[in-house]
């Protein structure tokens, strides 16, 4: 999925910043991205809040060509980024043309809301996400018991969209605007039997999945 956004660039060296709000911008995470990203080629950068901005949130977020979003709890993250504007930026960075991507709490604060840990133990649903995508959010949905039945009962009592993504870890969707199309994966991932993602609707009632491989679409 990274390489996926890499290359949609169109950049030889893609200006990439990095976002670890939701690890309290952990150093040891900064440096494993940095060191990733410069062996692909990038130059990087990132943003952070602790112990206060690191930069203008719109400047360094609009001067990217790609924002990665780590790991973590996102409802800190977004707590931190409404208190600073970054809300703001980033929407502003996505209607300019940034592609802004992440993984498990970089991947459910661009949607409606999805299920978090970041209360405890006990996962709960997280409800006031970004929304730039309009759909609930289903992460680590073949690693953590909890995830898949909790996503379906809170989208059956309307706590959440009706219309949700997920994906099995490893895996990644593209979205083009706010249209899921692709299943990606950085990983070599079998399209049949391996991790996937999936589209889950609710319809008369039930919970409906439909399941895409890497490499397939939801077109």
């Amino acid at each position: 999925m990274l390489l996926e956004a890499l290359t949609s660039t169109d950049k030889v060296r893609p200006r990439v910043c990095l976002v670890n709000t939701a690890m309290g911008d952990s150093l040891v995470h900064y440096a494993i991205a940095y060191e990733a990203f410069n062996a692909a080629g990038c130059d990087v950068t990132e943003f952070k809040v602790f112990p206060q901005p690191s930069a203008d949130p719109e400047e360094r977020l609009c001067g990217s060509d790609l924002v990665w979003v780590g790991g973590g709890s996102v409802a800190n993250l977004l707590s931190l980024w409404r208190l600073h504007g970054v809300d703001a930026a980033m929407r502003s960075a996505w209607e300019r043309g940034v592609i802004l991507g992440g993984v498990s709490a970089g991947s459910l604060c661009w949607h409606l809301g999805g299920t978090t840990d970041s209360f405890g133990q006990i996962l709960q649903p997280v409800t006031n996400a970004l929304g730039f995508l309009p759909y609930a959010n289903g992460v680590h949905y073949d690693a953590e018991a909890q995830r898949r039945p909790l996503l379906h009962q809170l989208m059956k009592s309307g706590v959440l969209s009706p219309l949700a993504y997920a994906t099995d870890d490893t895996v990644g969707i593209w979205y083009e605007g706010i249209e899921a199309t692709t299943v990606v994966s950085d990983a070599p991932v079998d399209p049949q039997t391996g991790p996937a993602a999936y589209k889950v609707e609710i319809v008369d009632g039930d919970v409906v999945e439909t399941r895409v491989g890497v490499g397939g679409s939801f077109r």
